[in-house]
């Protein structure tokens, strides 16, 4: 896919996941506030993150969008990754504020208050509103390879299992009369929404630290290579993610008396043969050495030894 129709599906995503947010946030908190229920409320308040989050995401999509400079040669396509991190942030943050208000209402001497009926109600327009967008989030993210779509997918997938909490913790705070409950699914709630965030967190710090979140590629890699006639003993494999993209670095062993030119259609069979094998490449660079050449240690990179 096109950068240009990657990010327009970006913005119009993350606006259409803004709108929605927006309206059920304000329908929870607002109601949550005047029917007394903390949990509905404290559901409100994670959907207001998600506004946030939206607006990131708007962002994030115009910032990947920049061609390369001199300064980032790469291009801005990390950006998304480094506002998937900032989402996690503000998702911890919002799970810890959470957590602190349902602490103080359970350690409170005040007598608990039974929550209206109206707060199952709009729990129900939330469950179905969440799942629509959390579906809809992750049906493009997987089309353009987002992961910061994705992501806030699995967030909104989070609240509709926080709205479903709620409503059940209201259905027996009515059943059994017991408006203490209410307190209490608000903080489980907060503590789903910390472990939420740590996820986020740490599947983001992957790219940052120039990994790869699917380890099998390196497998494809050297298949790709042994594939190639004259190619020989791939090694110091290296492959790290810039945005959705696959950036793979390698060094193959060709015969020493064959001419640059050889070579260099070696070398470039050799790139073929990974693209085939491999979705979303950003770049390769194969580095052509003459076969048998002794080696030290590599500090760096994969060899077949450890696939």
């Amino acid at each position: 896919m096109e950068d240009n129709s990657r990010n327009k599906i970006l913005v119009r995503t993350s606006w259409i996941s803004t709108i929605g947010n927006t309206v059920l946030s304000l329908a929870k908190i607002v109601v949550g506030f005047l029917a007394g229920s903390l949990a509905v409320l404290g559901d409100g308040v994670d959907s207001a993150t998600d506004v946030i989050i939206s607006v990131v995401m708007i962002f994030a999509a115009k910032i990947v969008s920049k061609p390369p400079t001199k300064k980032y040669a790469y291009g801005y396509e990390k950006a998304e990754t480094i506002a998937t991190k900032i989402l996690s942030l503000v998702i911890f943050y919002a799970g810890v504020q959470m957590l602190v208000s349902s602490i103080g209402s359970l350690m409170s001497p005040e007598p608990k208050q039974m929550p209206a009926a109206i707060a199952i109600y709009v729990t129900l327009f939330s469950i179905f509103g969440k799942l629509l967008l959390a579906l809809y989030q992750y049906r493009q993210g997987k089309k353009v390879n987002s992961s910061l779509l994705t992501a806030n997918a699995v967030n909104m997938r989070n609240d509709v299992i926080i709205s479903a909490g709620v409503l059940v913790g209201l259905v027996f705070t009515f059943v059994l009369k017991m408006p203490i409950l209410d307190t209490v699914t608000g903080l489980i709630i907060s503590l789903f929404i910390i472990k939420s965030a740590a996820d986020i967190f740490m599947e983001s710090n992957v790219e940052l630290m120039d990994g790869v979140k699917d380890e099998a590629v390196y497998a494809k890699i050297f298949d790709a290579v042994e594939s190639v006639p004259g190619a020989h003993n791939p090694h110091r494999v290296r492959s790290r993610q810039i945005g959705s993209m696959y950036m793979i670095v390698l060094d193959v062993e060709v015969d020493g008396n064959i001419t640059v030119i050889e070579a260099h259609r070696i070398a470039n069979e050799v790139e073929q043969s990974i693209r085939a094998r491999v979705d979303n490449i950003y770049d390769i660079v194969v580095h052509v050495e003459p076969e048998g050449v002794h080696h030290d240690a590599e500090q760096f990179g994969i060899d077949r030894k450890m696939v």
